[in-house]
This record gives C-alpha cells, structure tokens and sequence, in this order.
C-alpha cells in the first residue's frame, strides 16, 4: 500500500474506534434476533405474503427461503430510473427461479436536480438524500426481509439508499444499476451553446434544441455528474457486481446482470453459508477506496458531504482533511466532462471501470483485502462481464488504456494528484475541484462581488456590471439557510467572464456538485453565511484570495475592520415557503455543516 493511504485509513480507524465499536454491536444484536419472519406473529407473518401467490406463501411459511426486499426509487422524471420500471417483475423472475422469494420493499423519492436546477424546487434536492434514507429504512422495517436490492442510480438517491442499508447492516444489500443513455451530442457543444444562451447569442429555442440532443432517451446522463460518480464509487466499494455501472440500459448485457444480481443477494444472507452483511463490507478500507476513486477520476464534489454521511451511518469519522490529503497521493486517471471533452460511454469503451480498478491496485492506491458483494478481493472487479453463449461471464479486462486521451495509468498520469483540493483560511473551509481547470487559473486574488443568490448575479451579468476581475461570492446558500441548493445557473456567466479574459473566481457556501467547471469555486464554505460564517461580513471591495495550489480562502481585509463590522442578515422566507419547502423547517435546522455531511440523521452526536 502506498503509505499515506495506509496512514489516512489508520487515522480514520483510530478516530472512529469507539463509534464503529458500537455500530457492530447494533449490528450484532440484530442479527442475533433473526431469522426475523420467525419472530412475527401469525398475523404479522398473514399481512406480510397476503399479496403473493400461492408459491411464494408457501417458501414465506416455511422460514427457510430468503426473502428479498426491493428498495426501489423508480419514477419517469429520472431518466436514469425510468428503465427501472419492470425491474421488480424481472427480479422476482430470476429470484424465484432459485427458489427464493422477493418483495417490493418500497418506494423513495426521486427528485431530478436537472429539472429543478435554478427553481425553487432544487432547495429540496440535499434534504432529499435523509428522506430517502429514512424512507429506506421504513421499507425495510417490516421485519420479513433477509437482504435486499437496492434500486438507484442518481444525485442523493444513492447515497440515501446506502445510508438507510447501513442501519440494517446485518442484512446483506446488492445495488442495482440501469445504466447510461448513449452519447448524444457532445458535451462540449453543450457548453458552447449554453454560453452563447447567457451572453444573448442563442435563443432559447437553440438552447433547448441543444439540450434535447444531448439528454435524449432513457439512462443516466452521459456527463460525469453526481450520478455518475455515484456509479463508480458504489462498484470501487464493492456493492455492485463487477463491470455492472455503466452498461447502457435494454441492452442483453444489462438485463444480464440484473437478473444474477438478484440472484447472488439470495446467495449472501444469513440463511447460508457465505453471509456478507452491508455493515461489514463498508468499512475503513471500502470508504477510502471510494474516495480514491473519486479523487482519480475527479468526480462529485457532493462526495465530500455524501461519503462523509455514509461514513458516519457506518461508525466511521471522515473529514474534508482525509479528502485533501488523499488527493495529494492520487492521480488524475480520466478526462471526462466537465474535466475533459469525453462522456461515460467514452469511459467505458476505454477500458472503465475493471482497468481502472486495475492500475490503481497495481500504483498500491486501493486496498485490495475488502469484501465484496462477490467475495473477498478487489482484484475480482478488474474483470469485465461478457455474454458468452447467452450466459454472463467475467473476463480480464485490458491490460493497458484503449483511449489514453479519456484513461490512463496511474504511472502516466494526466496529473499526478487528485481533483479536488482543501482550502481554507478566516473565511472558513472549503472544497475546490481543481480537474477541470485550465493551467494558470487556479489563484486568483481580486475584489468581491456580494450577491445572497444565483438569480441576482445572472442579472447583474446580464447588466454588463461583472465585465472586471472579480470574486463573486453567493452567500446564505448553505444547509441550514435554504437546504444548500445547486447553483449551476452560475457556471455559464462566470464561464464567458473567464473566456473574456477576466480573472474569476467564485467563493459560496452552495453546492456546484459534479458540473464544477473551469472557473475556481470555493464551495460548501462552513461555517455557512447564516451560521456564524465570516461570509456574512463580505462587502463589495474587499479582496479576496483564493488559492487551489496554496489551499488558502482568505478575506483580505484588517482584523479590526471586521470585528467592527455587523454580521449581514438576509431575509430567506420566499425560500421558506412554496413548492413544499416549508415542511421542512425542522429538517434544515437539523442540519449539520457541509463538513459534518450537512446531515440532519444524527443530532447532537460527534461527526
């Protein structure tokens, strides 16, 4: 192992030791309360097969067959999910045909950040991922399942899934993908015409044409967004089967390896002889092989509050130093968008995820004695899955890059350290996403710009009024104030500033997720402007630094002039109420930093 993984992976474990202590012996506990359907009553047992057929009654009864649960998050706004739609008739299919049973759990809310960017809606997009969680957890709460499959592929809907599992860490989870929608138009032509759009050189039927081109049919967006990036860290974690993230939806392969997942969870429960619950395969080691793989591919800055979250339903403590100091070790393997022209088709077709896996094992970057939802290794997911004869097989995958422009080896590195960067200073810390810019943009010191949303800057753009060096800082964006809601409509107006020659940069304690671009952006500053943060006291003027290679956010303005100052409020109740918004006061006071996992599942416990 390369010694400052090992080192960051010890330093997890002894931070956490007392945490995940107690986590295994909940854990424990509930497995020894099993086999779970033998301690409902007759009733209890009645409701719960009613609805099945005659077959199906008879396995439940006998207590001896696993019954599986379906934890779906199927809805026709996803275009990710929509293929899940016949999903539950198939596994059931493939999961009786080994003479087991499965169930349809439940459903989660699945919201689209692609539709609600920039409306009122996108307010809820981060509390969504503890709704899921514990919609999950109601799911499950029925007492009749042995393991489950889990049914997500976007934004916070993964990460809500796991977090839910890992509370029923002693059944055994396999996740289940559908796959992305093939390439439409590039992204980078994407991108042009959106930049066209906000400097008034397109109209908005263009734009729309544009769009359209690019998400165009069922699948997962092709650009390496959150979706994406959750794809690639749930297989790394070995709770996909090998190869399985990113093969293209109704396709032979695909339906394949749906109907072997549903039948390999019934392989892994307690009822047999080679248990693997959740609560054991995420452990210290699985949680840095997800980071690693983020940081290698520059993947979702939202990973720096979702994997944080996860960490802590496991009893694990992980911090955005971690993160920094892992990015410091590990390369830049792939250039996909936003960090390069490619889409995840490209990925694939390079050699994905099994050569991937397989240079990072070799560099010594991943741990390689994990458990797996397959077995023990993680050498085991450098394979691909093939149909040989119309029957799922794993191969080796490439032995070198097929596309050294999208993929490459850890000794010949785009980079040799990771995407994102810790920066930090009075202004409080930050995360910055360094794969996608371009040479020389990474420090910028200039003057600050205050606006307290997205919408009062696309306007003061559209006035001309930001055609200067400038730090733009969009504050009273974070958790606790209105739920921490994506900001994209910034990207393409800082995106022309820079083009015009500008030097730029952007300071919020709002998210930019997986689409950060090639302007540096200071995101999820904490503490946030609402909550004590010396954002609150930014006035237009004050220069400020921001440095991705130095790690420093710094307000450049004397320490007495700001103790002189009052902290700036910001009347949030138009963000308060409509589109469902004020059901979730309690959530949002609830909430947690952005480096604590801005999470609202475990108040008043250390993150």
């Amino acid at each position: 192992m390369h010694p400052t993984i090992a080192a960051v992976t010890a330093r997890i474990e002894a931070r956490s030791e007392q945490l995940r202590a107690d986590y295994l012996r909940r854990m424990a506990e509930a497995r020894r309360k099993g086999p779970h359907r033998g301690a409902l009553s007759c009733g209890n047992l009645a409701h719960g097969f009613a609805a099945c057929g005659q077959a199906d009654k008879g396995g439940l009864r006998s207590l001896t067959k696993a019954n599986i649960g379906i934890v779906t998050a199927y809805n026709d706004m996803l275009s990710a999910h929509q293929p899940y739609h016949d999903y539950p008739e198939r596994i059931k299919e493939a999961v009786r045909a080994v003479g087991s049973v499965a169930q349809v759990a439940g459903g989660v809310p699945a919201m689209c950040d692609g539709v609600t960017q920039g409306q009122p809606g996108m307010e809820l997009s981060l509390i969504s991922r503890d709704v899921i969680a514990m919609a999950t957890a109601v799911s499950l709460s029925h007492n009749m399942f042995d393991g489950g499959l889990m049914l997500g592929i976007c934004d916070k809907i993964v990460p809500g899934l796991l977090i839910g599992a890992l509370s029923f860490g002693h059944l055994p989870f396999i996740f289940v993908p559908a796959g992305p929608m093939p390439s439409g138009i590039s992204n980078k032509e994407k991108a042009r015409v959106r930049e066209l759009y906000a400097e008034g050189k397109a109209s908005k039927e263009q734009l729309l044409e544009a769009e359209s081109a690019s998400y165009h049919s069922a699948g997962t967006c092709t650009f390496y967004g959150t979706a994406n990036s959750n794809q690639l860290v749930v297989e790394i974690m070995g709770l996909h089967l090998p190869g399985a993230s990113f093969v293209n939806p109704g396709t032979e392969l695909r339906d394949e390896l749906t109907r072997v997942a549903a039948q390999q969870i019934t392989r892994i429960t307690d009822l047999g002889t080679d248990y693997r619950p959740i609560g054991q395969l995420i452990n210290a080691k699985s949680l840095v092989n997800g980071i690693v793989g983020l940081l290698a591919t520059g993947g979702s800055t939202n990973h720096t509050m979702h994997l944080v979250a996860i960490a802590r339903a496991a009893g694990y403590v992980i911090d955005w130093n971690d993160f920094a100091e892992l990015s410091q070790v590990t390369p830049s393997l792939t250039r996909i968008y936003p960090n390069g022209e490619a889409d995840i088709n490209h990925f694939q077709r390079a050699g994905g995820m099994a050569y991937l896996i397989a240079t990072l094992l070799d560099a010594g970057l991943l741990h390689e004695d994990v458990d797996t939802v397959i077995g023990h290794g993680l050498r085991r997911y450098t394979e691909q899955p093939q149909l040989h004869d119309g029957k799922l097989v794993w191969r080796p995958g490439p032995q070198q890059s097929l596309d050294t422009d999208v993929l490459r080896s850890a000794e010949q590195p785009f980079s040799h350290h990771g995407g994102l960067a810790l920066v930090q200073g009075n202004l409080g810390r930050a995360v910055l996403k360094t794969s996608a810019l371009p040479a020389g943009v990474g420090a910028v010191t200039a003057p600050a710009v205050v606006f307290s949303s997205q919408h009062e800057l696309d306007a003061a753009f559209q006035a001309g009024q930001l055609d200067r060096d400038c730090v733009v800082v969009v504050r009273f964006q974070g958790p606790k104030a209105i739920g921490m809601p994506e900001l994209h409509k910034l990207t393409p107006p800082l995106g022309v500033l820079q083009q015009r020659g500008f030097k730029v940069a952007l300071v919020t304690d709002g998210r930019m997720s997986g689409a950060s671009g090639k302007v540096p952006a200071a995101i999820h500053v904490t503490p946030e402007a609402l909550d004590g943060g010396l954002l609150a006291k930014v006035q237009d003027g004050d220069l400020i630094r921001v440095d991705g290679d130095a790690g420093v956010l710094e307000l450049l303005v004397d320490a007495a002039e700001l103790a002189s100052r009052a902290q700036v409020t910001c009347d949030l109740t138009a963000s308060h109420y409509g589109m469902g918004r004020e059901l979730f006061g309690g959530f949002r006071l609830q909430l947690s930093g952005a480096e604590q996992g801005a999470c609202a599942l475990f108040p008043g416990e250390p993150l």
